[in-house]
């Protein structure tokens, strides 16, 4: 065995260990007062070590990249991200002893530039996410390094029928519920690769869940699956961290979605502020857009007069945004009034009647 095959086996051993130390994500069921005949369930992803949906992406880069020869011993890791996904992949570098930067737009959290560091990442910021990928590019070029590239990698490094991916970990969960086969599972897109593992997953399982995906604002994910483009690009960034993209990523498998729903920025923001009124949870903003979708799919269920479950994703832990999302001085600096969009939530989840914001 050359030096080169006993490092990968290590760190191959090191992830795989780490793997076997982490329990699953818990799957929680949301009481909804007024909609007895329909169940809502959240995925929570905070639980993983990293606190982050993204820690799974993150792992099965790593092991992608290594198992391909990419990345070997003293690899710098380069990554272009808005936060989650760079501090789980700082937690797996130092695992593996690797050294990693981040490129992010200046605008990420403090938070998450905190956990990135703590986890020995270094930073390396840009002024908007359009320019994440040339920097992160130029980047690994001058360290001699390799760029990750999640926006790329994400759908085909994660093993989409099974191997305990998150779809086939929320079927498990849900087998002894009333409802164990969702009608709908409702996810958010970064870069693609949740949904396009979970609607790969329903397919080749013959499931008859339908996949919804949200999308925030200033983002393009939408609007490219609408006009069945693949070239639309827009110069601003997502208020929402960690989801909606400035281009089509490829990791984005439209083929494999059911339906989209465009959620404005203050809905996201007001519905997990609801969420973290009725659980003993913090979210954050990806997961109030999920929240907001999922709600959607609900009133849909409701006026068809359809009964069931629908599964959607705890992202992140709001802790992470206690300076903007959850501060009423940035939503109101920022132009978001979520007041109108936080009476409809209740009002839904207490009476089952959904108002339109006018």
């Amino acid at each position: 065995m050359s030096p080169s095959d006993g490092w990968r086996a290590e760190a191959v051993g090191r992830l795989e260990a780490d793997f076997n130390r982490s329990a699953d994500t818990h799957l929680f069921r949301l009481e909804l007062p007024g909609i007895p005949d329909i169940s809502l369930y959240f995925k929570d992803e905070s639980t993983h070590p990293t606190r982050s949906l993204k820690h799974r992406l993150a792992r099965s880069l790593f092991l992608y990249a290594i198992c391909n020869g990419w990345v070997v011993e003293g690899t710098t890791v380069v990554e272009a991200s808005s936060g989650s996904t760079a501090v789980s992949e700082a937690y797996f570098a130092r695992l593996l002893g690797l050294p990693f930067i981040a490129v992010m737009p200046k605008g990420t959290s403090p938070e998450k530039i905190a956990a990135i560091e703590f986890y020995g990442g270094r930073c390396h910021l840009v002024d908007n996410a359009a320019e994440i990928y040339g920097a992160s590019q130029r980047v690994a070029q001058e360290t001699g390094g390799h760029y990750m590239d999640q926006f790329s990698y994400a759908e085909r490094a994660t093993d989409w029928r099974g191997n305990n991916n998150i779809a086939q970990s929320i079927f498990q969960q849900m087998a002894s519920e009333p409802h164990p086969v969702p009608q709908w599972i409702v996810v958010s897109a970064g870069t693609g690769g949740t949904a396009a593992t979970i609607g790969r997953y329903l397919r080749y399982q013959r499931h008859p869940t339908r996949l919804c995906v949200a999308d925030p604002e200033n983002s393009v994910f939408y609007d490219s699956y609408v006009a069945g483009r693949s070239d639309i690009t827009i110069e601003t960034s997502s208020n929402v961290e960690g989801i909606g993209r400035p281009r089509l990523e490829p990791s984005f498998i439209p083929g494999v979605v059911d339906h989209m729903i465009k959620v404005p920025d203050a809905a996201s923001f007001a519905a997990m502020r609801v969420l973290a009124q009725r659980v003993d949870h913090l979210p954050g903003g990806s997961t109030g857009t999920n929240l907001y979708a999922a709600l959607q799919a609900i009133r849909d269920m409701r006026e068809e007069g359809s009964a069931g479950s629908v599964v959607t994703l705890l992202c992140d832990p709001g802790e992470r945004y206690r300076k903007t999302y959850y501060n009423d001085d940035w939503l109101t600096a920022n132009g978001f009034d979520i007041a109108p969009y936080t009476s409809q939530i209740d009002r839904f989840f207490d009476t089952g009647e959904w108002l339109a914001i006018s």
